[in-house]
C-alpha cells in the first residue's frame, strides 16, 4: 500500500510541477520577448509620460499595446493594480523538489544511488544531494557579485561551472540522478533568482516611485541580468525533465559530457531566439545547435556485437539470466520495495512477455539503463549474453 500511495504522490505533484513549470516559462518567454520588441514609442505625448518602449500585438481576436516605463508614469500615480509574476516561479520549485523528495530521497537505494559508482548510505546520499543544490545556488551568487561587471567573464565563469558540476555529480550519483541534479541547482538558481534578486529589486523600485523618488538603477539592472541568466538556463533545464525517458542519453559511460552538449546547444538555440526578437536573424546559432545534436547522436548511435564474436545464446540461458536481475521489478508483483507495480508496464515473467519486449531488453541492458542503480548486479558477461542472442534473432530454441 505504501509503495501505491507513493506512486500516486509522484503522479501529481509531476503534474503540478509540469504546469506551475508552463505558466512560469511561459511568463519568462513572453516578458524576454517584450522587452526585446520594443520599439520607441510613436506618439511624443508618450514619450513625456515616461514611456521607453512600446509593442503592438494582435491575438485572441484583439490588439494589444504594451508600454514599458523605466521610472514609472510621469505626472501620474503609479497603479495599485500592479500583476507579479513570481507564484508561478515557486509553485514550480516547490512542487520540483517534492518530486526529487519523492523519488530520489525516499527512494534513494534505488534511483540515487549506483553502487558501482559510488558506495553511499541513503542518508549520505540525500546529504549530498542536499549540499549541491544549496551549494549551487551559493556558488552562483557569488560569481555573480565577483564578475558583477563583466558579463563576458562571468558568461565563461557560469558555463565552467554547470560542466564541473555536471561532471561532479557523474562521479558520485547513479547516471539517472546525476541528470536529474544538474537540473535541480539550475531550477532552484532561477527561482532564488526570482526569491532573491528579481522581485525584492522591483518591490523596491515601486516603493521608492510611489514615493515619489528616483529608483535607484542598480537592482533593475540586477533583476534584468538574473532574468537573462534564467531564459538560457530554460532549455537545458527542460532537456533534463524529460530526460529520464531517454536513458540512451545519461546512461552513456560519458554521460556528463553529453549532458553538458546539449545543454549548449539549447542555450544556442535560446540565443537565437533572444536575436530574433531584436530583429537578428542569426541562422548559425541553430547550424552550430544542429550540428551538436547530430554529434551527440552520432556518438550514442548503438554498437551491436560483432557477428563474429561469441556462441550462440540459447533462450533458457536468457531467461534465467533476466529472472534473476530483472523479474524483481519487472513482475506482476514486484519483490524490490518501492514498486507498486512493474516499472512502465514491463512484465517478463512469461516467454511472450520476454519476447514481446526484446528490443527494448536489448536496448537498456546494452545502455546499462537496466538494471536501475544495478541493483542486482547484472555483470558485463550477462549483457553481453543478452546482446548476441538479440544479434541472432531473439529466438526461442
Amino acid at each position: 500500500m505504501e509503495s501505491y500511495v507513493v506512486e500516486w504522490l509522484s503522479l501529481l505533484v509531476r503534474w503540478l510541477h509540469l504546469i506551475a513549470g508552463i505558466a512560469w516559462i511561459g511568463a519568462s518567454f513572453y516578458f524576454i520577448m517584450l522587452d526585446n520588441s520594443l520599439t520607441a514609442p510613436s506618439k511624443p505625448e508618450d514619450v513625456k509620460r515616461g514611456v521607453f518602449g512600446e509593442l503592438w500585438a494582435v491575438h485572441g481576436g484583439g490588439l494589444y499595446q504594451s508600454q514599458k516605463y523605466l521610472s514609472g508614469p510621469m505626472g501620474e500615480t503609479l497603479s495599485n493594480n500592479l500583476h507579479w509574476s513570481k507564484v508561478e516561479a515557486y509553485t514550480t520549485w516547490l512542487s520540483g523538489m517534492g518530486l526529487l523528495a519523492i523519488i530520489y530521497w525516499f527512494g534513494a537505494a534505488t534511483y540515487l544511488i549506483d553502487k558501482s559508482v559510488m558506495v553511499l548510505t541513503p542518508v549520505q546520499a540525500i546529504g549530498i544531494s542536499v549540499g549541491a543544490i544549496v551549494g549551487g545556488w551559493i556558488v552562483y551568487s557569488a560569481m555573480c557579485k565577483v564578475f558583477d561587471a563583466n558579463e563576458k567573464w562571468l558568461a565563461a565563469s557560469l558555463f565552467l561551472f554547470v560542466i564541473a558540476l555536471d561532471w561532479g555529480l557523474f562521479q558520485v550519483f547513479s547516471a539517472r540522478a546525476a541528470f536529474l541534479h544538474v537540473g535541480a541547482v539550475l531550477g532552484t538558481i532561477m527561482a532564488a533568482n526570482v526569491f532573491f534578486a528579481i522581485i525584492p529589486g522591483q518591490k523596491k523600485m515601486v516603493a521608492e516611485i510611489r514615493a515619489g523618488r528616483e529608483p535607484d538603477p542598480t537592482p533593475g539592472r540586477i533583476g534584468k541580468q538574473r532574468s537573462v541568466h534564467n531564459t538560457f538556463f530554460t532549455l537545458p533545464v527542460l532537456f533534463i525533465m524529460i530526460s529520464n525517458h531517454y536513458p540512451m542519453t545519461y546512461s552513456h559511460p560519458h554521460g556528463w559530457a553529453i549532458l553538458a552538449v546539449i545543454m549548449l546547444a539549447g542555450a544556442l538555440i535560446r540565443q537565437f531566439f533572444v536575436l530574433r526578437h531584436r530583429g537578428q536573424q542569426r541562422p548559425l546559432f541553430v547550424v552550430a545547435a544542429t550540428l551538436l545534436l547530430l554529434m551527440v547522436f552520432i556518438a550514442l548511435a548503438p554498437k551491436p556485437p560483432s557477428a563474429t564474436i561469441g556462441k550462440p545464446v540459447g533462450f533458457s540461458e536468457v531467461k534465467a539470466i533476466l529472472a534473476e536481475r530483472c523479474v524483481t521489478c519487472h513482475a506482476a508483483l514486484p519483490a524490490t520495495s518501492g514498486f507498486a507495480q512493474p516499472p512502465k508496464g514491463v512484465m517478463l515473467e512469461t516467454t511472450e512477455q520476454i519476447l514481446a519486449n526484446a528490443p527494448k531488453i536489448a536496448e537498456t541492458v546494452a545502455s546499462r539503463y537496466m538494471p536501475i542503480g544495478n541493483l542486482t548486479q547484472m555483470t558485463e558477461a550477462e549483457r553481453e549474453r543478452i546482446a548476441i542472442w538479440f544479434r541472432d534473432g531473439a529466438k526461442v530454441q
